[in-house]
């Protein structure tokens, strides 16, 4: 079963500690969680290639693990989630990042090199969001007005295309203004979740200014008063705000921890590494010893340092098995 499926009913059960408000800054790691117990006859490089959305989060693992093991060296390219599938077929990365699941292409070409399918490992959780500028009054979208700002299909089912702010009952200075639109290009993992998900496999307009990373994104939409766009909630600044999103005609629900883990927010998703492993076989040391790292208590600590939710002891005891590791 995919980790995309298996998470509408594992999310829920997520163990992690919210505090009452349940904002990002009040979530903690799970505490059943193992603390990461170092080893010896670990060295090397490890490569990693693959999201955008995860670079940041792959280079802090990268740096925790490397101050346990300072002989092993890590490098990180993060040009899309597409790159990470080809990677792996020709050998050139260890970990694939992805924020988006693989696609039966990538599967299919994988298997027809090695005989096996790539496993996909869930390392956290992100919450994919909206954003407007700072000044932008709209209180909340839904998504088929969503899909009728971004799409030149509206498959969503949107009556009519949305261009102007006044189309969403903006007034004043904003009426007459047109919408700037932001997002992701096509390698890019993000981009295709927000097609698949919001679009519905629909076209993006070709007025959408693609940008090359996240951080771009956010810092189109905080230069650009009358700009939309979409990205992590991870890369959030105080120059942009996240617009509460709602399912059909449903209740908006903003892009909050707790609205994530009970499966409330329309918009999160697993991030996913993808690994080479044979199944029966054992890991190399070097890939091991940093899985192991990723699902231990100090690994999604991390995950937390960078703005995204750690996943609980549930889903990491699963993860680990998958490659055939078991927790200390």
């Amino acid at each position: 079963m995919r980790w995309s499926n298996w998470v509408v009913r594992a999310l829920p059960a997520v163990t992690v500690m919210l505090a009452a408000s349940a904002s990002l800054a009040d979530v903690t790691a799970d505490s059943k969680l193992p603390a990461y117990v170092q080893t010896q006859g670990v060295s090397g490089t490890i490569k990693s290639v693959g999201s955008d959305t995860m670079n940041n989060l792959m280079t802090l693992w990268g740096e925790g693990f490397k101050k346990r093991y300072p002989n092993v060296k890590i490098e990180v390219e993060g040009k899309g989630s597409s790159t990470a599938p080809p990677a792996l077929i020709e050998g050139t990365a260890d970990f694939g990042p992805m924020s988006r699941d693989l696609k039966k292409k990538e599967v299919a070409d994988f298997e027809a090199k090695f005989g096996y399918k790539p496993t996909e490992l869930p390392t956290s959780i992100d919450m994919l969001a909206v954003f407007v500028h700072k000044d932008n009054p709209i209180k909340s979208l839904t998504l088929e007005q969503v899909d009728a700002i971004f799409s030149a299909n509206r498959k969503a089912g949107g009556a009519k295309d949305i261009t102007k702010w006044s189309d969403l009952g903006l007034t004043g200075e904003w009426a007459t203004r047109p919408i700037s639109l932001y997002g992701r290009n096509a390698a890019s993992g993000t981009y295709g979740y927000f097609k698949e998900n919001v679009l519905k496999t629909g076209d993006f307009k070709n007025s959408v200014k693609e940008q090359p990373g996240s951080s771009a994104v956010i810092q189109g939409i905080s230069k650009d008063k009358y700009a939309i766009g979409y990205s992590g909630i991870g890369y959030r600044t105080a120059g942009v705000r996240a617009v509460p999103l709602a399912k059909d005609k449903g209740t908006p629900v903003p892009p909050e921890a707790k609205f994530a883990m009970t499966g409330e927010y329309p918009l999160a998703r697993f991030l996913n590494v993808v690994v080479n492993y044979k199944p029966g076989s054992q890991l190399d040391p070097l890939r091991r010893e940093f899985v192991r790292y990723l699902y231990s208590l100090e690994g999604q600590e991390d995950v937390v340092k960078e703005g995204f939710l750690p996943i609980g002891n549930r889903i990491a005891e699963k993860a680990l098995n998958s490659v055939g590791l078991k927790q200390p």
